[in-house]
């Protein structure tokens, strides 16, 4: 595949998650991760997250703004590696605004403590083994299985994906 065809790939595998594992540093440089309702992704990757703005990460996320995303399913696996930003734009927390959300946010979309994360990737990767590129790598497991080798993963499986430079 050709970077501009992997860029798109990766797109098309993430806009199908609903949820993500978020990691960020804590004050005294640990990882915390935790699990995110994927608000909104664009076509360039960037990944919008909603939180409450007194929460410990959006703090973890103005002190160390470097950030991983991770995404699984049963067949389907990216992480993104990016630049994380609290975003306080009420038009945009508008315009993203879920009703499944009231639930931590009582408010509604008029919450002055409901924000945004944003992150900006700067590279991803990917693991699909979704359809038919699914379909081979389990038959190249089998057969190393009964022949006792490791499975050769092609390069369509995988592939790192520079977004920004």
């Amino acid at each position: 595949m050709t970077p501009g065809e992997e860029e798109k790939h990766l797109y098309d595998l993430l806009k199908n998650f609903s949820t993500a594992m978020l990691a960020s540093r804590t004050q005294d440089n640990s990882l915390h991760a935790r699990p995110m309702a994927v608000a909104e992704l664009t076509p360039g990757a960037e990944a919008y997250f909603i939180t409450d703005a007194r929460s410990p990460k959006a703090a973890e996320i103005e002190a160390h703004p470097d950030v991983l995303v991770t995404f699984q399913s049963s067949s389907e696996f990216a992480t993104l590696y990016g630049t994380a930003a609290v975003v306080r734009d009420r038009t945009h927390v508008e315009r993203l605004w879920n009703e499944a959300w009231r639930v931590w946010f009582p408010g509604g979309k008029d919450d002055p403590n409901l924000v945004l994360i944003s992150v900006t990737p700067r590279s991803g990767e990917y693991w699909d083994n979704s359809g038919t590129e699914g379909l081979k790598y389990f038959f190249e497991g089998l057969k190393a299985y009964f022949k006792g080798e490791r499975p050769r993963i092609g390069d369509t499986v995988n592939a790192k994906v520079t977004l920004r430079p």
